[in-house]
């Protein structure tokens, strides 16, 4: 299966704060979707993996900021490509904190959401959270991201170096290694669960 095709999926783009344990924390998540109006609901996925995942399931409460245009790799880098349980990622980063206490991006954005769980689903490797929007506020005029625009503009393309042999493949996320030159198109990491596309090249040593 050529998971390309999935990039097709009209997705915008979050960053999905939440508390507990006496901490905040924030990761990027792009599964969101309003399922009901009247109270306004919407399910968001969260990697299992992820330590703002376990912070939704202690508090039962969560932020969603919605990312706009201007937001750059950096802010991607920043809230996906490090985690929470090793780094503070709000101890030099402007936020404010909404009605529940979650922490919300103050730039870049152009809404936000403030929800509390309803409901919740395993779903093997996410967990589905069914929520009620308890507050929303807007906050730019800008058009939001999506998960097109990440992949097209946003995200830096590989740059494949043809003078070096490649052995294996290294995940930016966890720092797992899969130690073979073809790197399968629908490979997912054993440890962190982020796709073929979060990987690197490993080269032989010159």
């Amino acid at each position: 299966m050529d998971n390309k095709a999935l990039y097709n999926i009209s997705y915008g783009l979050f960053v999905l704060g939440s508390k507990g344990q006496g901490k905040i924390n924030a990761c990027i998540t792009n599964t969101c979707m309003q399922v009901a109006s009247d109270p306004v609901r919407i399910a968001i996925s969260v990697l299992n993996q992820n330590y703002t995942c376990d912070l939704i399931k202690e508090s039962g409460v969560f932020s969603l900021s919605v990312l706009d245009k201007t937001a750059g790799f950096d802010l991607f880098k920043h809230f996906g490509y490090q985690s929470g349980r090793n780094v503070d990622k709000f101890a030099d980063f402007a936020y404010k904190t909404d009605v529940n206490g979650c922490p919300c991006l103050v730039e870049h954005t152009c809404s936000i959401l403030s929800c509390k769980v309803l409901s919740k689903t395993d779903l093997g490797t996410h967990t589905l959270f069914v929520a009620e929007v308890v507050d929303a506020e807007l906050t730019g005029r800008g058009a939001p991201v999506t998960y097109a625009d990440y992949q097209s503009s946003i995200k830096p393309k590989v740059k494949v170096e043809e003078s070096r042999k490649i052995i294996g493949w290294k995940c930016k996320i966890c720092g797992y290694e899969y130690m073979n030159p073809e790197l399968p198109a629908d490979y997912t990491c054993p440890l962190c669960g982020h796709p073929a596309e979060d990987f690197e090249p490993i080269y032989e040593s010159a």
